[in-house]
């Protein structure tokens, strides 16, 4: 089978890659490096998987590769992710999501593609949520234009199945980290946090601190990934574990790790627009294809700081 993985170059993409590459499968990879890192794939490219330095939203382009490629699944995960450029620039941020991934879509449709896996956002899409953990059926409010235009993503998903009789699935991550992350988004705080562990620097909390998130391991996530791709499932399904973790809680698990000096973190100023607690409720996606969550908050910490995430500031 061959795969085609946009921003596969990223943090998410490129552990994807690996992992389709591990299971024999032939692996095109789609990235402008805008944000992604080449570095990411070295170990896939020596294993066979091949980089078309492309953007999503040049549409000729996207459509010629695919139809040359001929994937039998596409993983879409190329996107903006940070939050506060999408509310400086909310028309960049549409760009890329939503007429980046129509044109995934529009691609993929001429080229014959099977299945396409969209990766959403949850706790971006839900904003304050009343129910916590939030289900698929609770209302949509994103607070930001980057859940807005991810939601708008979902939505061409659906308009392609119907219209086109495309098959795609929507997954709604809830905050994910691991090796390799970049500090953007709102799961950036532990790739920070991990990167400030590592080399002895005082973190920033934003904030009292008492924010909530809910943390998933990116091989987690990948495997869900995997059982989306091999599944006939339609719609949006939540992507966590159903754990509130405080980022006070967060910066306490740390120091218990014992994997550096104990962290001293200053405060600053609330930012606009974060959500005040958010975590998924992935019941659906277990009960649909027995996908659960399987690595522990410590256990995936432990496995960022080995891997020495690249720090942003803290």
């Amino acid at each position: 089978m061959t795969a085609l993985v946009t921003g596969g170059a990223g943090f998410i993409g490129s552990n994807l890659v690996d992992a389709l590459l591990a299971q024999g499968e032939r692996v095109a990879v789609v990235d402008d490096l805008s944000t992604g890192r080449r570095e990411n794939l070295d170990g896939a490219l020596a294993a066979g998987a091949v980089l078309h330095e492309l953007d999503v939203t040049d549409a000729a382009a996207l459509r010629t590769l695919m139809e040359a490629e001929r994937p039998q699944v596409v993983f879409h995960l190329a996107a903006q992710i940070d939050v506060r450029r999408s509310v400086e620039d909310p028309v960049a941020d549409a760009r890329i999501n939503v007429e980046g991934t129509i044109n995934v879509l529009a691609a993929a449709h001429a080229a014959g593609v099977r299945r396409v896996v969209y990766s959403a956002t949850g706790g971006a899409v839900y904003g304050e949520a009343e129910q916590v953990p939030t289900p698929e059926d609770a209302p949509e409010r994103p607070l930001a234009p980057y859940g807005q235009s991810k939601l708008a993503g979902e939505g061409y998903c659906g308009l392609f199945a119907r219209l086109h009789g495309l098959s795609t699935i929507a997954l709604r991550y809830a905050n994910v980290y691991g090796p390799r992350q970049d500090p953007l988004g709102e799961g950036g705080v532990i790739a920070i946090f991990c990167g400030c562990v590592a080399e002895g620097r005082t973190p920033t909390i934003f904030g009292d601190g008492e924010q909530t998130r809910d943390f998933v391991y990116v091989g987690d996530v990948v495997a869900a990934n995997l059982a989306a791709a091999a599944s006939t499932l339609t719609g949006s399904y939540n992507v966590g574990t159903g754990v509130e973790t405080s980022v006070l809680e967060l910066v306490e698990t740390l120091d218990a790790l014992e994997l550096g000096p104990p962290l001293a973190p200053c405060h600053a100023d609330e930012r606009a627009g974060e959500v005040r607690r958010s975590c998924l409720d992935a019941t659906r996606l277990r009960d649909a294809l027995g996908w659960s969550a399987a690595t522990s908050l410590a256990d995936g910490l432990r496995q960022t700081v080995a891997a020495i995430v690249p720090a942003g500031p803290c």
